[in-house]
């Protein structure tokens, strides 16, 4: 199991920690994420990083499908691979609804069919095979369609970029997830219990049949984020973390559609998710965190005592992940996790 480490995405001011990041890099992790939502972007810091570091694999955990086109997208990922001498690893997703609407402006619509049509055109430009065009439900590629000059041409990208750039989704709805184990390298989670993959495995399974048998867990990427927090007071340990889990499993979707909120359901605390969910969206934000289970934070993520962590991080290497993104403010937990993914 290899590690990646998540610097996320900025608060208010914009701060990068690359004396930890360098750290990792000493310590052999793989890779290091940045994220995106209505503040700093994926890309300009991950670009700050990789002039910084000369191992450390550099991915998107996710850019945002409605920020960019996918051509953009597609000259954005070769030229930070090129510049990076091959470290580069596109993490893409649509985000949600809020987001899309309420800060890029564009319909949500069909996220399924918008991600499918996004990496078939970033695929197709990455393999610079013939000139770009696209027939699809979203995208039309040269564009005729009302406003069009007419003057649009079919183009092959003038950079020569590398062709089999390793590409993620952030997907954590089922369909989406099939989708990526047929057609793209890796599945970011959001969450993930270790120790119900059988939650996961029909969703990937179903990609991997219709891949013709060109796709397994052998050739594709499990990548959950997993926050290590180290200190002898749980309480105080759990509690950012109760934050981000009512944020996720009460206010990320609609309440009829919650994918978070689906997925908690399923691995077994399907009345805590109705509770959280419910408090949150009546407004009950506090209360929604105070109903968010010691035993949910346990599950997701490596809390408290070192000892504590070490017990837990078995069942993580157990499980059929292949890079557990390490979430972490403090450089003992990402030393720790190093110790224990090595021995």
């Amino acid at each position: 199991m290899k590690l990646g480490l998540m610097m996320g995405y900025s608060g208010a001011q914009l701060s990068i920690d690359i004396d930890m990041i360098k750290e990792a890099e000493r310590l052999g992790y793989d890779s290091v994420w940045t994220a995106e939502a209505w503040g700093s972007d994926a890309v300009s810091p991950l670009a700050w990083v990789a002039a910084q570091t000369t191992k450390i694999r550099l991915g998107t955990g996710i850019m945002q499908l409605p920020g960019r086109s996918p051509a953009n997208t597609a000259m954005t990922a070769m030229t930070m691979d090129a510049l990076s001498k091959g470290r580069f690893i596109l993490g893409l997703g649509t985000s949600g609804p809020q987001v899309v609407e309420g800060w890029h402006g564009v319909p949500f619509g069909k996220p399924l069919t918008w991600l499918k049509e996004y990496v078939a055109i970033v695929k197709q430009i990455l393999a610079r095979e013939q000139p770009l065009t696209f027939e699809g439900e979203r995208y039309q590629i040269p564009y005729r369609g009302p406003g069009a000059t007419g003057l649009g041409k079919p183009l092959k990208s003038i950079l020569h970029g590398t062709k089999n750039i390793p590409i993620y989704t952030g997907s954590m709805a089922p369909k989406s997830q099939a989708f990526a184990a047929e057609h793209v390298d890796g599945l970011l989670l959001t969450c993930m219990h270790p120790e119900r993959f059988d939650v996961l495995r029909p969703n990937l399974e179903e990609g991997f049949k219709a891949s013709g048998g060109a796709k397994s867990l052998a050739n594709f990427d499990v990548a959950p984020t997993v926050a290590v927090i180290v200190g002898d007071d749980l309480d105080a340990c759990r509690g950012p973390l109760k934050a981000s889990l009512s944020l996720y499993i009460g206010g990320m979707g609609a309440k009829d559609k919650n994918f978070y909120a689906d997925y908690i359901r399923k691995i077994g605390f399907e009345a805590d998710a109705n509770k959280i969910q419910e408090l949150y969206l009546a407004g009950k934000k506090g209360e929604a965190m105070a109903a968010v289970p010691d035993a949910l934070v346990d599950a997701l993520h490596l809390v408290g005592p070192k000892e504590r962590i070490r017990d837990r991080f078995q069942a993580w290497k157990a499980s059929p992940v292949g890079t557990m993104i390490i979430g972490a403010m403090q450089p003992e937990a990402i030393r720790l996790a190093a110790e224990l993914a090595a021995s």
